[in-house]
């Protein structure tokens, strides 16, 4: 069962070269003649699929019906040295395997006219139950292989012989030309095999904006097919695909598609055992957070964001790295100390925040009049230049007074207002730079001023010597100095 397609792209009839393009096609077509070669030379996958959408693609897979491609590299790289071409191409035709491309032939690659060519033999594939890795392989036709592809839009050829387009399934022009993906054999049977492919398909999906075939949605959501994602893809493969799928222009509609497919608790997955239990819907309303952060972003007008998720499921779930974990942690502490400060640098009133156990014992010297001031500043030297993400995580849980008659769009306006209200105060302040700012004493200064050791206390003196110090900015050194002996002085006394 499939639905309509959603529109209709412009795709070319012809494959049209550049001149790069054409002298590379040029090459490998003289070295099949400079060493009497039978063998047919075809550009398989994406690249195709790209040049028929008029966009550009600069990674050229080269498919050879019945030669190895390390032993078809060394004769290109051979042929181009004998006509003094060989300084052209960076890389020998190291053999390299890809997994993470899904490339698991070893693949010979060469740079060449800052375009990445890759080689490999046209193949048949056999896959054992607990592995995407193919258990056998072997030289395949161009229908073998292109059938074995993850969608019929990756599935074409671009034969150089001819100049010709070869779309051996079948329909991957029509499903380009129609904006649907579909796989080249039956999806269950296609995602069994290799259940990234589900993923890829989405990816893909929401990158050119086309519609997944029901019966794909059917099968990527059955209990096989997400079983075996559970068991035959890594973590880390997981993960990239997650990134890139955050990392493009449809990143609310790739989770979407995700949470749809019944897939989110398979990609995003919990540890075995968490308190309190996840409530019905949370991943429903993980998108929905996503979506309104999407939107307020692109209202601000701002840099890309990437919306957190919690530290098992960066490090565990989708294997990214501990120093991402670590940003998101920061992210959400920093959000939530946010969350106090909002009312008070957003209103023009000297207003105080409710909650600031964080700067318990920082700011009792400091006036009321500064405390705000000082309490940001060490929130923004805290998270640095990630401020504005922690400010906009914010911003989305802030209170913002809304009525029943306020639509969507209203919602989101007064949320933009805010970002930029708080933002316009901060800057303001002059402390969206505040990271930079160095503290005017040291720890030894410290330690020889107050008779102290090296120890906590120091730690501490130097943290209130910065509170100090953000009151006003223009204050010096040797003031600091004068007023740790000016404090020091105090403290004997009352001992």
């Amino acid at each position: 069962m499939s639905v309509a397609p959603q529109h209709v792209l412009q795709v070319r009839d012809k494959i049209e070269l550049s001149d790069i393009e054409r002298r590379i096609f040029d090459r490998l077509l003289a070295s099949l003649r400079h060493f009497n070669l039978q063998t047919q030379v075809r550009v398989a996958g994406g690249w195709v699929r790209d040049k028929l959408l008029a966009k550009d693609c600069y990674d050229i897979d080269i498919a050879l019906d019945n030669m190895m491609g390390t032993e078809f590299a060394h004769k290109v790289k051979e042929y181009l040295v004998s006509i003094g071409e060989g300084k052209d191409v960076r890389g020998d035709g190291k053999i390299k395997s890809n997994p993470d491309r899904s490339k698991h032939l070893e693949t010979a690659t060469m740079r060449w006219f800052d375009m990445q060519i890759d080689f490999v033999n046209l193949r048949s594939e056999e896959y054992i139950e607990n592995s995407r890795i193919p258990s056998k392989q072997s030289f395949g036709t161009p229908e073998e292989d292109a059938c074995r592809r993850d969608l019929t839009i990756n599935s074409l050829f671009y034969n150089i012989h001819t100049d010709s387009v070869e779309d051996y399934t079948k329909r991957g022009i029509s499903d380009l030309k129609s904006g649907r993906i579909v796989t080249p054999l039956p999806p269950k049977a296609t995602f069994l095999d290799d259940p990234l492919r589900v993923l890829r398909a989405i990816r893909f999906g929401v990158r050119f904006e086309f519609t997944l075939d029901e019966d794909l949605k059917v099968a990527a959501a059955c209990d096989d097919v997400k079983d075996a994602l559970a068991a035959k893809v890594s973590k880390e493969r997981i993960g990239k695909e997650v990134d890139l799928m955050i990392s493009g222009n449809q990143a609310v509609k790739a989770m979407t598609h995700i949470c749809d497919l019944t897939l989110f608790w398979n990609v995003f997955s919990l540890p075995p055992v968490f308190k309190p239990a996840i409530p019905d819907g949370c991943e429903r309303l993980c998108v929905a957070y996503l979506d309104t952060a999407w939107n307020l972003i692109h209202l601000l007008k701002e840099s890309t964001f990437k919306v957190p998720v919690v530290n098992y499921i960066i490090v565990d779930s989708l294997k990214q790295k501990g120093e991402d974990a670590k940003m998101v942690l920061d992210l959400h502490r920093a959000s939530h100390k946010f969350l106090s400060l909002i009312p008070c640098l957003a209103s023009n009133e000297d207003l105080q925040p409710d909650d600031v156990d964080w700067m318990r014992g920082l700011i009792d010297d400091v006036s009321i009049a500064s405390r705000v001031r000082v309490q940001t500043g060490f929130l923004l030297r805290e998270i640095k230049d990630l401020w504005r993400v922690a400010l906009l995580v914010s911003i989305l849980l802030h209170p913002i007074g809304i009525n029943d008659t306020e639509d969507e769009s209203s919602q989101l306006h007064k949320r933009r207002d805010l970002f930029n209200t708080v933002e316009s105060s901060i800057i303001k302040l002059g402390l969206d730079k505040v990271w930079e700012v160095k503290p005017l004493i040291s720890g030894e200064d410290i330690m020889n001023v107050l008779q102290l050791k090296e120890g906590p206390l120091v730690k501490e003196w130097k943290e209130k010597s910065m509170a100090w110090q953000l009151v006003d900015p223009s204050r010096t050194t040797e003031e600091c100095i004068d007023w740790l002996r000016e404090v020091n002085s105090k403290r004997v006394k009352l001992e």
